[in-house]
C-alpha cells in the first residue's frame, strides 16, 4: 500500500467521521477543500461560497483548508474518487492531468490590473467553454477559474536580470512548464511541496521561490529570504472544480444553487483582492523593515519577457494543437478585455 493510498483511506476516514456528526439533521453535506488557509484568498472564496450554499438551500458545506486532507496530489485523487465534492486546485497542480492548463504559466500572458484580469475571467470563451471539456475528461466539473494576485519571487539576493538568477535552487511547482520557465530565467527550478518550503529556505536548500504577495506574507516567506522582486511576470490562477459524477448527479435547482454561489463568491474575491498586494507589503515591511522590496523597471523586465517567449514555444511543443488553440483563444479573450 503507498503512502499517498493510506493517507488517502485516513482522509476517508476523517471525512466520514467529520460527516456523520455533521449531517445528523442533514444527510446533504458537501466537502470543500482548498490549498490555502482559511482566511486567505482560496479561503475566503470558499467561505463565501459556502454562505451562498447554506442561504439558498438545505445543503451544508464543510470546509478543509490546506493540509487538512494532506497535500494537493491528495485532495485531488480525492475529488476524482468522489470523497470530496469540491475543490479548488492551481492549474499549477492539475497541468499533469491536464497538459492545456499549464498555459497559465506561460510568463507575461495575464496582465496584472485586477479589474481587467476579473473580466478577462469573468467573460474567457477559452475559460468557460474550453476549459470545461478537458476537465470533464478527468471527471471533473469545472466552476470557476479566478486570479490571486501577483506572482512575485522571494530570494537571499537582489534580482534585477535573469543573470542574477544563475544557479539559484528556486523551487517550484511540481508543474512542467514552471519548470521551464525558470530555466529560462537561468535559475535552478527545484520541486517542492508547499510544506517543505519554509525549512528548506531556512536550511539553505533552496535560496527562492514565488507567490502572490498576500501568501508570501501570511506563510511569512519574508522571514527566511532577504529579498522580494516583482518582475510582472505573472499572475496565480486557481480553478474551483466539482466531482463530476457528483455535479451530473445533482437536481436542476441544485445545480443552479452551485451556480450562483460560485458567480457571488467569484464577484466578491475580485472585489476582495483590491488593494490587496499593497496592503501585504505593508505588512511585511512592517514585521521585517530590512526588507527590499523592488519592481522591476521595463527595461529590466525585458530579458525575462524575451525568456518568455521560449516558455510560450515549449508549452505548444508540450500541448500540440490542442495547445495552439488554447493559447489563441486566450489571447483573443484578453485583447477584447485591453483594447
Amino acid at each position: 500500500m503507498t503512502r499517498r493510498f493510506t493517507r488517502i483511506l485516513t482522509a476517508v476516514a476523517a471525512t466520514s467521521t467529520l460527516t456523520l456528526a455533521a449531517s445528523g439533521a442533514n444527510a446533504e453535506t458537501w466537502r470543500y477543500a482548498f490549498e490555502e488557509a482559511i482566511d486567505e484568498v482560496q479561503g475566503v472564496f470558499a467561505q463565501k461560497f459556502k454562505e451562498e450554499v447554506e442561504a439558498n438551500s438545505d445543503h451544508t458545506v464543510q470546509l478543509f483548508p490546506y493540509g487538512t486532507l494532506g497535500e494537493s496530489a491528495d485532495t485531488m485523487e480525492q475529488a476524482q474518487a468522489g470523497i470530496l465534492q469540491f475543490v479548488d486546485q492551481s492549474p499549477g497542480f492539475t497541468g499533469s492531468l491536464i497538459p492545456e492548463a499549464q498555459v497559465f504559466f506561460v510568463p507575461y500572458l495575464l496582465p496584472q490590473d485586477t479589474e481587467t484580469l476579473g473580466e478577462f475571467f469573468r467573460t474567457s470563451k477559452a475559460i468557460n467553454e474550453m476549459f470545461p471539456e478537458l476537465y470533464a475528461e478527468q471527471g471533473l466539473e469545472l466552476l470557476t477559474m479566478f486570479p490571486e494576485g501577483e506572482v512575485c519571487m522571494t530570494t537571499q539576493e537582489p534580482v534585477s536580470s535573469p543573470e542574477d538568477l544563475n544557479e539559484v535552487k528556486f523551487r517550484v511547482m511540481t508543474n512542467p512548464l514552471l519548470v521551464e520557465s525558470y530555466k529560462s530565467f537561468g535559475a535552478t527550478p527545484t520541486p517542492l511541496p508547499w510544506g517543505e518550503v519554509y525549512g528548506a529556505l531556512q536550511t539553505g536548500i533552496i535560496q527562492g521561490q514565488e507567490n502572490p504577495m498576500f501568501f508570501i506574507e501570511s506563510t511569512k516567506m519574508y522571514e527566511v529570504t532577504e529579498v522580494i522582486t516583482c518582475a510582472g511576470h505573472n499572475n496565480f490562477t486557481t480553478a474551483v472544480m466539482a466531482n463530476k459524477d457528483f455535479y451530473d448527479g445533482l437536481s436542476e435547482d441544485d445545480q443552479q444553487v452551485i451556480q450562483n454561489a460560485t458567480e457571488v463568491a467569484f464577484d466578491h474575491i475580485i472585489d476582495y483582492q483590491k488593494g490587496l498586494h499593497d496592503e501585504s507589503i505593508e505588512k511585511i515591511t512592517a514585521a521585517k523593515p530590512d526588507m527590499q522590496v523592488n519592481v522591476l523597471s521595463e527595461e529590466e523586465r525585458q530579458p525575462f519577457v524575451d525568456a518568455g517567449e521560449q516558455v510560450e514555444a515549449t508549452f505548444l511543443e508540450m500541448t500540440g494543437d490542442g495547445g495552439q488553440r488554447i493559447l489563441d483563444q486566450l489571447k483573443a479573450d484578453l485583447d477584447a478585455v485591453t483594447d
